[in-house]
């Protein structure tokens, strides 16, 4: 009977150890997942760093040679503004006389579809 109660707690003992090695690889696997899972969030920030820097380089490209449209499109209509005012003071005067002369000077006559009575 002794044997067979040996027996038992070797195999009691034999499971325990099974069990405990189970559970050790459980948590080397747990480890590894998350040492992975790190792993793959530094590799894909790092991307996503360099490809944001690829857009930001490119698009200071596209937008700096916009701007320099933008820069040419306010200086002309700043040129075009100058060139409307003077104008508006070179004419002003003549166009004010021609205007007076037209409303003041009045030359009454008789339309030409007036019938008189007779």
């Amino acid at each position: 009977m002794t044997s067979q109660s040996q027996g038992i707690q070797q195999l009691l003992q034999a499971e325990k150890r099974a069990k405990d090695k189970l559970e050790e690889a459980k948590k080397r696997k747990g480890r590894r997942l998350k040492q992975a899972k790190e792993e793959a969030t530094a590799e894909i920030d790092h991307y996503r760093l360099q490809r944001e820097k690829e857009f930001r380089n490119k698009e200071t490209n596209v937008m700096g040679s916009q701007g320099n449209f933008s820069a040419k499109i306010e200086e002309q209509t700043t040129e075009a503004i100058r060139n409307l005012t003077s104008s508006y003071h070179r004419n002003m005067e003549s166009m004010m006389k021609k205007l007076l002369s037209t409303i003041c000077d009045i030359s009454p006559e008789i339309h030409p579809n007036f019938r008189p009575e007779v």
